[in-house]
């Protein structure tokens, strides 16, 4: 994932101090590659007014444990993060939230069955 922001080192502290990455590499003031283990994160400093990028929905995150959804989402609420949905189970056994980060990226934590580590521990 690669993501265009005008409120570049906000948007990087709130990547690492509050969704635990960690910076992978950071070649110069307006570009910061993140990891945690799993996913890759891109930030791009721009200038640009918000819809003269390239935008999208949202971005996920995968979660190992369907109690870690509610986990995070008190761990957010309390760093006064904004949720823009509470944790909801959804019909497939998936349970997940969504905030925004700095720039207001739509951000969504998910226990997905299929693909959390987690989610063989209880067959």
């Amino acid at each position: 994932m690669a993501l265009f922001t005008r409120n570049f080192e906000a948007t990087v502290r709130f990547y690492t101090d509050v969704m635990g990455m960690r910076i992978e590499w950071r070649p110069d003031a307006d570009n910061c590659y993140l990891t945690n283990g799993n996913d890759n994160l891109a930030l791009h400093r721009t200038t640009k007014e918000p819809g003269e990028d390239q935008r999208l929905d949202h971005i996920g995150f995968i979660i190992d444990r369907i109690e870690d959804v509610d986990a995070w989402h008190a761990f957010l609420v309390a760093r006064e993060v904004e949720i823009v949905n509470p944790p909801k189970t959804h019909r497939d056994g998936a349970r997940s939230l969504y905030c925004r980060d700095p720039e207001g990226t739509a951000v969504q934590l998910i226990y997905h069955p299929p693909l959390s580590a987690g989610a063989s521990d209880a067959d």
